[in-house]
């Protein structure tokens, strides 16, 4: 079949041969081939990237999904991108199920909004549209100055939980912390359960201390403020001894997020559930990064299964712990592409999405 259809062209921006399954699927949906490009690091570790059919006045769609190498993946879809917009494509549209860099989208110390510039670069280099899921901040869509639909993988998910957890009648939704309540209050009203929050785990947030700002002047000034003029100090916070608001004893918990990487904090909150009388306790996000040696810490811990989806290839880590699970969203990245292309609505697409989603 040829690889376009109707003047709908599809890449893969990524060079690593695990990261092009989503691609591969994606276009099986749509009923076309990949698009022919060369994607290859140089000796120098350079990125080059050759296209090899026109895309003169066509739709393409870059699809990018991030590996282990995020400056390189990054690097890869901006060239690609910029390669197409210089070969006068028509329009161009970015597929990145996971937003990188989606973390730093606050500014911190005297760090900066990383997401912000992400978007700038895509901008830049030719996008036209973007397609993404779940990410971290909503409030990120308005970095872009181009249309950015933020998909939704809780209809998969709650399929999942449905059709594949026994008993999940007898479950209770788990936020692991306050700031996730919002989605496991999103989880527990469409399953009719009931949610449970974990308050006062171990401080993990950066310390402002180590930057500076509290260091004292040198010496007093008092010639532009009033000497009786004190600027009343905040009072630090102070995390209570961790507790769990809500009832999980003889109840299967399942934690939900949107992001699972450094998976110490689920580990945690796994021995807190158990502690708390949950007999099973499962874990649900979108994206697995699940770095470093997270399939061992997962394989030795309190969970018994740990739930993602494909927005980010982890073959590797689900050979090493057999507890990984993972549900695939091709099928709406896929009906994403074909109403883009098509001029057709994206609504079909939110049916049921609130606010708070």
């Amino acid at each position: 079949m040829n690889h376009t259809k109707g003047g709908l062209v599809i890449f893969t921006a990524n060079s690593h041969p695990t990261s092009r399954e989503l691609s591969k699927r994606i276009a099986e949906r749509l009923g076309v081939e990949l698009g022919k490009v060369q994607v290859y690091q140089e000796a120098n570790r350079e990125t080059r990237v050759q296209i090899q059919e026109s895309v003169r006045g066509k739709d393409v769609f870059v699809i990018q999904t991030v590996s282990k190498d995020v400056n390189t993946t990054i690097m890869e879809m901006l060239i690609m991108v910029y390669a197409c917009k210089t070969s006068c494509a028509r329009s161009i549209t970015g597929v990145l199920p996971y937003f990188p860099y989606s973390k730093q989208c606050k500014m911190r110390k005297r760090g900066s909004i990383v997401s912000k510039l992400m978007a700038s670069m895509m901008c830049k280099a030719g996008l036209t549209h973007l397609i993404t899921m779940d990410l971290h901040q909503k409030e990120i869509q308005g970095f872009f100055n181009i249309p950015v639909d933020n998909l939704r993988a809780s209809p998969f998910l709650l399929q999942y939980i449905q059709e594949e957890i026994p008993d999940y009648r007898n479950a209770v939704i788990v936020a692991k912390s306050p700031a996730s309540a919002k989605r496991a209050q999103s989880f527990a009203e469409r399953l009719r359960l009931g949610i449970a929050v974990i308050h006062g785990e171990a401080q993990d947030a950066e310390s402002d201390q180590v930057d500076g700002r509290h260091s004292p002047p040198t010496a007093k000034t008092t010639g532009a403020i009033h000497p009786s003029m004190e600027i009343p100090l905040l009072i630090p916070k102070e995390k209570p001894p961790i507790t769990v608001v809500g009832d999980v004893g003889g109840r299967i918990a399942i934690i939900v997020d949107d992001i699972i990487d450094d998976v110490d904090s689920f580990v945690a909150a796994a021995e807190t559930l158990k502690e708390r009388g949950a007999y099973k306790i499962y874990v649900m996000a979108t994206h697995g990064i699940l770095s470093s040696d997270a399939p061992r810490l997962i394989e030795e811990s309190a969970i018994d299964e740990v739930v993602v989806t494909n927005t980010i290839p982890h073959e590797l880590q689900k050979l090493q712990c057999p507890k990984i699970k993972t549900v695939d969203i091709s099928m709406i990245l896929s009906e994403a592409i074909r109403r883009i292309h098509n001029g057709e609505s994206m609504s079909y697409l939110f049916r049921n999405i609130g606010v708070d989603d």
